[in-house]
């Protein structure tokens, strides 16, 4: 294998069956009970935004991006990112989150979250995001929440519990008195 043949694809649902099977060897059944997880389960990720690596015909690593909601602001969530054993630590996964980072900005979104490692994201351009200025809907170690900025001031629009886009309350309309 030579990195040289690793083709990055958008993803399609053909890819489904293997990147469920990469994220199960990757995460295991534990991960239905993470945060992000449950905010995954509130509506479909952005197949348009979402990509794989593939090796000889083989999907050998993907990354996926959701569309979430958190006050008046409004992101995608990027993850889960997750590469195959074999091709672990070849740049592989980097390179893809660098392909989701830029098609979420031709795409116009403002930012992108994630429940990751500093160390691993950091250098990708992300940044904590300060305590108590989002919440997740079950427990997380609130120094892995971290944020890509597109759009100036976009991370500060995030505020209150993170929820899939598609679950976020639409406020109601205010009646104008006469």
């Amino acid at each position: 294998m030579s990195l040289a043949d690793v083709r990055y694809l958008l993803e399609t649902p053909a890819h489904d069956p293997e990147i469920e099977a990469i994220n199960d060897e990757a995460f295991g059944p534990g991960r239905f009970v993470l945060a992000a997880y449950k905010i995954r389960e509130g509506g479909p990720h952005e197949r348009g935004l979402s990509f794989v690596a593939v090796d000889d015909n083989t999907v050998v690593a993907s990354v996926r991006m959701t569309r979430i909601a958190a006050g008046a602001g409004r992101a995608l969530m990027l993850g889960p990112l997750a590469v195959r054993p074999a091709f672990k630590n070849l740049g592989i996964g980097r390179r893809l989150v660098a392909i989701a980072l830029e098609a979420a900005a031709k795409a116009g979104m403002a930012a992108i979250m994630l429940v990751g490692d500093e160390p691993y994201y950091g250098p990708l351009g992300f940044k904590r995001i300060p305590r108590g200025q989002i919440s997740m809907p079950r427990p997380v170690d609130l120094d892995r929440l971290l944020a890509h900025e597109i759009v100036p001031g976009a991370v500060a629009r995030l505020a209150g519990e993170v929820c899939h886009a598609d679950q976020a309350k639409i406020a109601e309309p205010v009646a104008v008195m006469a």
